[in-house]
């Protein structure tokens, strides 16, 4: 039977989206992740609107979509490179296409998460609207830590 919460987080999942914000998280999930011996799963879910440009409709956007999930990759490469055989840490990329929070959401269930780590939001349209972790924490399934 699967039970969660016990003996430490089996799989972070963590949102990245090149912002500084979601990089803290990052390497905030990794560390508890080296830690804890736990599998990491960084998470960048693209805007709807790079769906648009699969369809014919979006042109640029799409592939500026994907230039960003590229360079996440790369970005994550290099990290671990730097870091060497010194750590441990057991990693994946995700790549989705929709809202965050579905995204976020729907991997940190597939992959029975126990634990969601995303960065502050830095848009202050999220204040009135609601920022992902505030949605996050609010579906209760998870615990979710909010890096500044």
């Amino acid at each position: 039977m699967f039970e969660r919460g016990t003996d430490g987080p089996k799989v972070i999942v963590v949102g990245v989206d090149d912002s500084d914000s979601s990089w803290r998280a990052a390497a905030y999930a990794a560390g508890l992740a080296r830690r804890q011996g736990s599998q990491l799963a960084l998470v960048y879910v693209q805007p709807v609107s790079g769906m648009l440009a699969l369809t014919g409709f979006g042109g640029e956007l799409g592939e500026t979509t994907e230039s960003v999930a590229d360079e996440i990759v790369r970005q994550i490469h290099e990290a671990a490179d730097r870091f060497g055989e010194t750590t441990s840490v057991n990693w994946q990329f995700h790549t989705l296409v929709g809202d965050p929070f579905t995204g976020l959401a729907t991997t940190a269930d597939d992959l029975r998460a126990d634990a969601v780590v995303v960065g502050a939001s830095e848009q202050a349209g999220h204040r009135v609207m609601g920022s992902l972790a505030v949605r996050l924490v609010k579906a209760a399934r998870w615990p979710v830590t909010v890096v500044p």
